[in-house]
């Protein structure tokens, strides 16, 4: 399959801090490539280098075939990018800002206003188009963003953390443009550090941590790598957890999760609901309470706190060792 996003080996250090060490990407045409990792793991250093605003310290990268470091210009002209923050004119109105882009990539006078009111229905926005984007909530300055990152119509679109202070609610609304986007063809490369995000929008996962992908794979193979289900349980009392740990540790294949400030603990298990009902049975003998108990398979958090030894919001982990899915 043609590879859209494609990089090899991309180093970048910011003085004493390796950004990133060697990351390989690819992007089939067509296809989301999620990737994920916490703050610091290098996520937006490798977008900047693929849209030409970082050169790399090593390594090399193409967008549709073209050198992202030799032919800066030529990518840009192909690709959409729409970053962490709305890199919107708040002074303007949300027809303006559109407007300014399209004059920006060329598209003519006729062709800019008419690409904006387009991109405004298409977004949601016609009713807010003639007001200043200062009155916009955060959500649609994020959809006006992401219009703007498709005035001139790309192909290759390259969105960096672009649920970053959504509200739920406005987080679904922008899972469904983006599905939109895709299915019209679009090829994309996504980074989140939502593992929901991860798991409904991409095709194929790479996980990042330290500046290396440490996973590939689909969401299931990633999940299926780590195997077994997990048995997670709240308990009544926070005082109970230590003896509730050393319980629940005697039937886990692996290391316990405790969360104390919601009273949970999360290990992963073999036997399936009969393991659930035998530390239920324990714990009751011990005069442990719980309050909710479930019997699942791995979640994408599993699979990240497995393999870097910390969960996907906390960039803090000792170096983690390479682990790949094949398809």
């Amino acid at each position: 399959m043609n590879q859209v996003i494609r990089a090899e080996g991309l180093v970048k250090h910011y003085k004493e801090v390796k950004a990133l060490d060697g990351l390989d990407l690819a992007v089939p045409e067509g296809k989301v490539l999620g990737l994920l990792g916490p703050n610091g793991a290098g996520k937006t250093t490798a977008v900047r280098i693929l849209t030409t605003l970082l050169e790399a310290d090593a390594g090399r990268a193409e967008v549709a075939g073209v050198d992202v470091a030799a032919n800066p210009d030529q990518v840009r002209a192909m690709i959409g990018l729409s970053g962490q923050y709305a890199a919107v004119d708040e002074y303007l109105t949300g027809f303006e800002n559109l407007d300014l882009f399209g004059r920006l990539y060329r598209l003519g006078r006729a062709k800019a206003r008419s690409r904006a009111r387009e991109l405004l229905e298409r977004f949601d926005l016609n009713d807010a188009a003639d007001r200043p984007v200062k009155t916009y909530s955060g959500g649609m300055r994020r959809r006006l963003d992401l219009a703007g990152a498709l005035v001139a119509d790309p192909k290759v679109l390259f969105l960096d953390e672009p649920t970053t202070g959504l509200d739920p609610r406005g987080r679904v609304e922008m899972w469904e443009v983006i599905r939109e986007m895709v299915a019209g063809g679009t090829t994309l490369l996504l980074t989140t550090q939502y593992l929901e995000e991860a798991d409904r929008l991409a095709d194929e996962i790479v996980v990042i941590d330290h500046g290396r992908a440490i996973a590939q794979g689909t969401a299931d193979q990633l999940k299926d790598q780590i195997g077994g289900e997990r048995v997670e349980l709240v308990i009544e009392s926070a005082a109970n957890l230590g003896r509730a740990m050393e319980t629940v540790n005697s039937f886990s294949t692996g290391e316990v999760v405790v969360d104390e400030q919601s009273r949970t603990l999360t290990a992963p298990v073999t036997g399936g609901s009969g393991v659930l009902v035998e530390v239920l049975r324990q714990l009751d003998s011990n005069s442990v309470k719980v309050l909710e108990f479930a019997l699942r398979r791995p979640t994408l958090d599993d699979v990240f706190l497995t393999l870097t030894g910390h969960g996907a919001e906390n960039g803090n982990s000792e170096q983690p060792q390479k682990k790949k899915v094949s398809a």
